[in-house]
């Protein structure tokens, strides 16, 4: 599975992207909010979660490419900008950059008869010529796996993956696994979007 966007964020989230910014460590300090959805009786459901965070640009090495960030809580963090970064001679002492990622897991069984869809899509948009830097990105990313074994009394259900490992899982206690079956498909479909910029205080 993927690894998740958020536990790698922070300064190193508005590294990651638009900036292409490197050797970041530093801890979170943003803002994040996260949400569940299910609909009762049926498997699996939804979870998406949301970070923002802001940075202000306190110094710019041309030269070397480097600029440092200062987030709110007064984190501060030196990076060092790709040869691909669009418009870095737009970027100014006192810009702010802002960095918004969602994730978003959906869980559901497949309908016998539904085209599998397994792989992965993305997208990169960059902000036109002689505009302050920025990048929206997103990956959409299906995996299925087949249901293995189904245990009603213990409420689980045993998946095998296309890379041949099984994991079991516990269903949630409204789902009525007598109606579920051997052999079905579960799809695991992630989304990660990323949206950075840089704009005037």
């Amino acid at each position: 599975m993927k690894r998740n966007t958020l536990n790698r964020a922070g300064p190193a989230l508005l590294s990651a992207a638009m900036l292409a910014f490197t050797s970041c460590s530093t801890e979170l300090s943003g803002e994040s909010a996260n949400l569940t959805a299910v609909q009762s009786g049926v498997p699996g459901g939804m979870a998406v979660s949301t970070y923002k965070e802001t940075a202000t640009v306190t110094a710019i090495d041309k030269a070397t490419r480097k600029v440092t960030l200062v987030t709110p809580d007064g984190t501060s963090s030196t990076v060092k900008c790709g040869p691909a970064v669009a418009n870095f001679d737009q970027i100014e002492v006192g810009d702010q950059v802002k960095a918004t990622v969602t994730e978003q897991l959906v869980v559901f069984v497949r309908k016998p008869g539904e085209p599998a869809g397994d792989g992965a899509a993305a997208v990169v948009a960059l902000a036109p010529i002689g505009d302050k830097p920025g990048v929206v990105m997103a990956n959409t990313e299906e995996i299925t796996a087949r249901v293995q074994a189904i245990d009603v009394k213990h409420h689980k259900a045993t998946l095998l993956f296309s890379d041949g490992t099984t994991k079991t899982f516990k269903v949630r206690p409204d789902v009525d696994l007598t109606k579920q079956t051997v052999g079905g498909d579960v799809v695991f479909r992630t989304t990660e979007a990323m949206a950075v910029s840089v704009e005037k205080p």
